[in-house]
């Protein structure tokens, strides 16, 4: 069946990319610190809010908190209070989070290629549509 065949494709390249991303990051970072650094990054605002990561890690506003915790206590961002309003608190990324952002998207980068190269460019666009309908996007 197609389905069970996706199924398997899927989860065995999801565990590749999962266990690649743990090996390499570390220490430094994990794969949720990462997502929070691009977001910070790349969003279009230099600053978010806590409960902001919410829709891209889902998960609790508790774990998120921690997340934040670690990150800010290695560097890689920090919290500072709205200047008009005090019970706000915007997260910023550091310059060590800058680099370690930028590390930890050359080791997903060159990942994927390995994966990507053994297909011809054609078919990687034609695989990213294909994707994209699958997950609606």
């Amino acid at each position: 069946m197609v389905t069970q065949d996706f199924a398997k494709l899927w989860w065995k390249l999801s565990k590749d990319l999962r266990t690649h991303m743990e090996t390499e990051l570390s220490p430094g970072l994990t794969e949720g610190q990462l997502t929070v650094l691009e977001l910070l990054m790349y969003s279009g605002s230099p600053k978010m809010k806590p409960s902001d990561f919410i829709e891209y890690l889902t998960t609790t506003p508790a774990a998120i908190t921690t997340l934040l915790d670690r990150m800010e206590k290695n560097g890689l961002i920090a919290r500072e209070r709205d200047e008009k309003d005090r019970r706000i608190v915007w997260v910023l990324v550091t310059e060590r989070g800058r680099a370690e952002c930028a590390r930890g998207m050359e080791i997903r980068e060159q990942f994927l290629q390995q994966y990507l190269g053994r297909i011809s460019s054609h078919n990687q666009q034609l695989l990213v549509y294909l994707l994209g309908k699958v997950a609606n996007a």
